[in-house]
């Protein structure tokens, strides 16, 4: 049980708390949001907590990819063999990524455009929110974080810093797609292999069309946690100001223009 009921008071709330992270409303750069969706798709619109067209972009990502060969074409790219990554790519799959890869980038574009206008318009209207959520399977609450922990845990493993300011289901979804990403691309077998001297083994052994996926997705965990831990610092100190405000404010104490608040 949720122990807050949206009222419908207000037109539109500058945040929620549920026992399965914090969803919240700030300005952001659309340039930024649309490299990550060119960076990897889905990786945008995770940014603005639009979960589902993420989730479906990002595995249309990858399953599109692997069988149009994208990865691989990049890499004989990158090697200077450009005759080679024109014979590893797949037509009948390109043909499909193209327009959705585009229709990412835009549509992060454009989305980060009119969330950024709900938001101007939502903290005009400054309607109060919940800041603690108890569930029966979770406890949520607004609290200050340390944005270099998040970064350290995110930097181990990706995903342990969603996991620390409570973005639970990016969270989840990170160390899934991480684990999966581990497995295929023989990584993890490929370390151990370095540790050991054999390095023409661990590169033998590596399969680059998943490898190329980790950059990415390592970036995007460092990214998301980082900043997510900075606005939910500053959506903490905004509540917090405005109870105070409320119930301990004198009525009469007013600002004087030109004053500065200490």
């Amino acid at each position: 049980m949720n122990n807050y009921s949206n009222d419908n008071t207000a037109r539109r709330y500058k945040a929620h708390v549920s026992p399965l992270g914090t969803t919240q409303l700030h300005l952001r750069n659309p340039y930024i949001i649309a490299w990550w969706s060119a960076a990897f798709p889905g990786f945008g619109h995770l940014l603005l907590s639009k979960y589902l067209r993420g989730y479906a972009l990002f595995m249309w990502e990858v399953i599109v990819n692997l069988n149009a060969h994208v990865n691989l074409a990049m890499i004989d790219s990158f090697q200077g063999n450009i005759d080679s990554a024109k014979e590893v790519l797949d037509s009948r799959w390109l043909l499909m990524y193209i327009p959705v890869y585009l229709f990412g980038i835009w549509d992060s574009y454009r989305t980060t455009v009119d969330m950024n206008r709900v938001y101007l318009l939502a903290e005009r209207e400054n309607h109060p929110f919940n800041s603690f959520a108890l569930g029966a399977v979770e406890i949520n609450y607004l609290d200050k974080r340390n944005p270099v922990l998040s970064l350290m845990w995110s930097l181990f493993i990706p995903g342990l810093g969603q996991l620390y300011i409570h973005r639970i289901l990016t969270a989840f979804f990170i160390i899934v797609s991480l684990v999966t990403f581990y497995y295929y691309s023989h990584v993890q077998e490929a370390v151990l292999l370095l540790f050991l001297g054999k390095v023409k083994e661990a590169t033998s052994v590596l399969k680059p069309e998943w490898l190329l996926f980790l950059p990415s997705h390592y970036g995007f965990a460092l990214y998301d946690s980082y900043v997510n831990t900075v606005e939910n610092n500053k959506l903490f100190e905004k509540e917090l100001r405005g109870y105070l405000q409320e119930n301990y404010q004198a009525k009469g104490f007013q600002i004087l223009k030109g004053q500065k608040v200490k």
